[in-house]
């Protein structure tokens, strides 16, 4: 029998592309989502559970049903901005939503996780790039949201032995190759799918915000890594886990940066058309830079990327976008 994973948020768009990278590798993805943001089409390689993570009983009865041999943990809100207008629900998701899903492990004494985190715990570090040595001072609700997960699952893991990997993300983008799944947010604020969404007149222009950083050419500049090599870092800290690894945090970008003209240039070379742009202001607590340090998951999960083209990257995005 193949071994099961739960996979709360897995019908989101990194939780998606995760399952059917496990359903590869030879697990059961099984997705824990209220599809709330998720999509019930992206539930293409194992069972869906419809429920949310808040309700212990009822979560606790899917971990007793499947007993699975981890979590990867990706259910939450993800939007910086939102969280500073309405943090309640950042706290109630994020924290409130992990607290419900390690109680329930605990009750059914599965005790291995993946947890999404963020870049956004490290706030605004002065050296560049980051390590995971780099102290965590979050700047906003969705950043502290995930610090505060961090610490909750650290103090179970010396209460309980639960061994949790803590993910750092860095600027998730691209989508699968095979056009089966891909970003589809509503509303949709990312740079690139609506960089994609200018470009074809879906909508008037791309808002291009802040043009005076102290960058090359004046944009920010982030580390932009394909949903693929995200799902790939999944399968590498799960592989540590079932191979009696312990704890630990690790980033998960390139080590790359390209700036918001760059990616811009992609979509424009990709597309073979024009991203009409408007010049705003700066986003409140948007850092000039944001790039990892790799090292760590390159030595201890032997995690490369294999998406190191911005190029490349875009034309996976670009083709989902025009096929749907």
């Amino acid at each position: 029998m193949k071994p099961k994973i739960v996979v709360t948020g897995g019908a989101g768009y990194i939780g998606s592309h995760t399952c059917k990278a496990l359903a590869g590798d030879g697990y059961v993805p099984v997705t824990v989502d209220n599809l709330t943001s998720g999509h019930e089409w992206a539930v293409k390689w194992g069972p869906l559970e419809v429920a949310d993570i808040r309700d212990l009983d009822l979560l606790t009865e899917i971990l007793e049903r499947h007993a699975p041999a981890a979590v990867l943990h990706f259910a939450g809100s993800i939007e910086a901005g939102e969280s500073v207008e309405n943090p309640i629900k950042y706290y109630d998701n994020n924290v409130g939503g992990a607290i419900s899903l390690i109680a329930a492990m605990a009750r059914t004494e599965c005790k291995s996780i993946v947890f999404s985190s963020t870049c956004a715990t490290y706030g605004a570090p002065e050296k560049q790039p980051i390590d995971e040595g780099t102290a965590q001072n979050p700047i906003n609700p969705y950043g502290r949201s995930k610090w505060m997960v961090e610490q909750i699952l650290r103090d179970q893991a010396s209460a309980v032995g639960m061994v949790p990997v803590m993910l750092r993300y860095f600027n998730a983008c691209g989508a699968d190759p095979d056009g089966e799944i891909g970003e589809a947010h509503e509303p949709e604020s990312h740079l690139i799918p609506r960089a994609i969404m200018a470009a074809r007149g879906e909508i008037d222009r791309l808002d291009l915000n802040g043009v005076d950083y102290d960058t090359p050419d004046g944009t920010a500049i982030r580390d932009y890594i394909h949903v693929c090599d995200l799902a790939e870092g999944h399968l590498a800290a799960l592989r540590r886990l079932q191979e009696g690894g312990g704890p630990g945090a690790f980033n998960l970008g390139t080590g790359r940066g390209a700036s918001v003209r760059e990616v811009i240039g992609a979509v424009e070379r990709v597309s073979g058309r024009t991203v009409p742009l408007q010049v705003t202001h700066r986003r409140s607590g948007d850092m000039p830079v944001l790039v990892a340090d790799t090292t760590r998951a390159r030595n201890e999960l032997g995690f490369s990327p294999k998406y190191t083209d911005l190029d490349a990257i875009i034309e996976t995005a670009w083709n989902w976008h025009v096929s749907r």
